[in-house]
């Protein structure tokens, strides 16, 4: 059994769900488990971190930092406390190469959808396993095919990984060709905007595109990562990273195709489709620069 752990407390008795028969997950300390009219469970609302353990957190400042801009853009502010570091800290060294899971909803209150003035975040972190399957990703590629399910448009929460995830539910539904590993996902107006759990880069004459999120999508701390990598580092040298809109016929023009989150670091693109794309030659430096292999 995974650790499932929550700063929620428990108010007047309440709380009547528990941990018992959660998946794969069992809960630290006093805590009786998530209260019913959380806001999370009622109106998704609130954002997620899913994070990559090492022995420590890869990238936590940045996955915090994240998360705080998230808040702030849905009307409310959260920091993470000494508390929740430390817990935070504890799991990683006790579950090297995990997945951690960090939710922080608005918590409990308001009256419907109106939010509440004053805000408690509720904030919870699971431990799951990584997907054995990624490391083969790494080295062999995956191919994809094209989702006939589009995201919808909406700038004020474009970029971030709120907890309203039903369009990617609805798209993992979806039964994948033979062959197939992933979806390629794009949006009401067939701008691409990455697969059903990565974000995605092109490479055409030697300049690196990746789509624009400003209307759909999730902004991934690892591409932020790895656009800054692209920018600096010597791979041999600094590359152009050109953040734009584009159609699936401009990605189908590119010779290298990968993509990138924070379990699975970068894996290379090798089909669309019925088309191929050669592994793109540097993408195993790029990992290891960043400490992504698997």
């Amino acid at each position: 059994m995974l650790p499932l752990w929550t700063n929620q407390p428990t108010t007047n008795g309440t709380v009547h769900s528990t941990a018992q028969g959660t998946a794969q997950g069992t809960v630290h300390g006093t805590i009786q488990g998530i209260h019913p009219l959380d806001r999370a469970i009622a109106y998704g609302d609130g954002v997620f971190a899913t994070m990559r353990s090492n022995g420590e957190i890869l990238f936590l400042a940045d996955h915090l930092a994240r998360l705080q801009q998230s808040c702030a853009r849905l009307g409310f502010h959260w920091q993470a406390s000494n508390t929740l570091m430390s817990e935070l800290t504890q799991l990683a060294a006790t579950y090297p190469k995990h997945c951690i899971k960090l939710i922080v909803s608005r918590g409990v209150g308001g009256r419907g959808y109106q939010a509440p003035i004053s805000v408690s975040a509720t904030e919870i972190v699971s431990v799951s396993e990584i997907p054995s399957f990624y490391g083969q990703w790494q080295q062999t590629g995956i191919r994809l095919a094209l989702s006939d399910i589009r995201l919808g448009q909406q700038p004020r929460l474009a970029g971030i990984k709120h907890l309203n995830r039903l369009e990617q539910v609805l798209i993992k539904s979806q039964v994948l060709p033979q062959g197939m590993d992933d979806w390629l996902v794009l949006d009401s107006q067939d701008n691409v905007i990455e697969s059903s759990v990565a974000n995605l880069f092109g490479v055409k004459d030697g300049i690196i595109y990746t789509p624009a999120l400003h209307q759909a999508g999730v902004s991934g701390v690892t591409r932020e990562i790895i656009i800054k990598a692209l920018l600096t580092l010597a791979l041999p040298q600094g590359h152009t990273v050109v953040v734009s809109e584009f159609k699936q016929d401009f990605l189908m023009s590119c010779e290298h195709v990968f993509l990138s989150n924070s379990l699975f670091g970068v894996v290379d693109v090798t089909g669309i489709d019925n088309q191929g794309f050669a592994p793109w030659p540097q993408s195993a430096q790029l990992r290891h620069s960043l400490g992504l292999s698997l």
